[in-house]
């Protein structure tokens, strides 16, 4: 079984700065690409940012210059520094891993749950 968490969402002032981690767990032998979503409510998911295995990164317009996507794939976590803050980045965060359980196996893609993040004064 594979498991994707996030963590770090919070409420902060505009201005402000927050770091989300997404941890995987489980049976996995190689994780691809990791990438960052966030949903506003009553809209559909948007990509926020992802990066592959070789560093190689990408970003929403919205995001560019303020968030900054990482991995450190020996703890199997992937984050989100968000940074500058203001009120249309409030969102439900969410991280997807393309994983691996075996060699055998394809990847395949998990999510997490979703972390809360609120930026109002």
């Amino acid at each position: 079984q594979v498991q994707v968490v996030e963590s770090g969402g919070d409420s902060v002032q505009p201005g402000g700065s927050l770091r989300l981690s997404c941890a995987a767990s489980g049976s996995i032998v190689s994780i691809e690409t990791r990438n960052w979503y966030r949903q506003h409510p009553g809209k559909e998911r948007e990509l926020v940012a992802t990066i592959k295995t070789d560093g190689s990164t990408k970003y929403a317009n919205s995001v560019k210059g303020r968030f900054t996507i990482s991995r450190d794939n020996a703890k199997k976590t992937a984050y989100l520094q968000m940074n500058s803050l203001n009120p249309e980045d409030t969102a439900v965060y969410y991280c997807n891993a393309w994983v691996r359980r075996d060699y055998l196996s394809p990847f395949s893609n998990y999510w997490g749950q979703g972390t809360q993040v609120t930026v109002s004064s």
